[in-house]
Formats: structure tokens, sequence, C-alpha cells
């Protein structure tokens, strides 16, 4: 399970050090791809697999299952670090999360995010926590 945040710089080539405490769980290939909110996610390979097959589940006559399954599979890249912990971010993906300078990374369980520093600090405001916590009722939280 992936948790905690942590903050690492791109580099001038678009490389990016995975933090110590992910790169175990991701093993050698995993998948980096556009996510929601304007961040990237990064699955393992085999969470990755799981999320494919839902998606190419959905059926192909909804539009909206086009586009969401498009979304998701047209942006994903398969990556693995280099002898240093990084990786290398393929500049379409760095241009849809607005990542140039400083990245933070959050574990989210299955996946990680990657934001951009300054998105980060706008999306992650707790202040209406107590609405959420009431929506989540209806998933059983």
């Amino acid at each position: 399970m992936f948790m905690g945040e942590y903050r690492h710089s791109i580099d001038a080539k678009g490389r990016l050090i995975v933090p110590s405490k992910f790169r175990d769980q991701l093993g050698g290939e995993f998948v980096v791809t556009a996510g929601l909110d304007g961040c990237l996610f990064i699955y393992p390979q085999d969470d990755w697999n799981e999320f494919e097959k839902k998606l190419q589940a959905l059926p192909i006559s909804n539009p909206d299952a086009r586009r969401f399954a498009r979304f998701f599979l047209a942006n994903a890249a398969l990556c693995s670090l280099d002898s240093h912990g990084r990786i290398l971010l393929p500049q379409n993906l760095r241009s849809l999360a607005d990542l140039t300078g400083e990245a933070v990374f959050a574990g989210l369980g299955n996946r990680i995010e990657i934001w951009d520093a300054g998105r980060w600090t706008s999306a992650s405001t707790y202040e209406d926590m107590d609405q959420a916590a009431a929506a989540m009722a209806g998933f059983g939280i």
C-alpha cells in the first residue's frame, strides 16, 4: 500500500526521483498515466492490469466510456527506474500535469499521484472534510 507525501524536483531532462519508500512496491516496470484533477497516476504493473481490464470492459457504444478509457490508455507510458531511482516522464505527461519544478508524490493505496507542487497546495485543502465524510457514508465508509 502506498501512503505518505514526498517532494522532489524535476531535472531539466524531465527526470524525477521516485521516493525510496515507493520503489520496492513499484517493481521493475510500472505505468504512469494521466490522472484526474490535473495530476499523474502511477500504478504497479499488476494493479494497472486490473484497471486496464475494467477499462476494456466498458461499453464501446457509450461516448463517456470511450472518452474515459481513451484518457487513461492513450496517455499511459511504461516506465522503469534508472540506477539513481529516477523515472523519465514523457513530455506529454509533464505537460498534462504542468510539471516543471517541484513535484509532490502522494501515496493513495494502490496508486501514487504526482502533482505539481503549486497544484497540490490548491488541491489538498481539507476545509470541507465534514461534507466529504458525509458523502462517503454512501460508499460504506
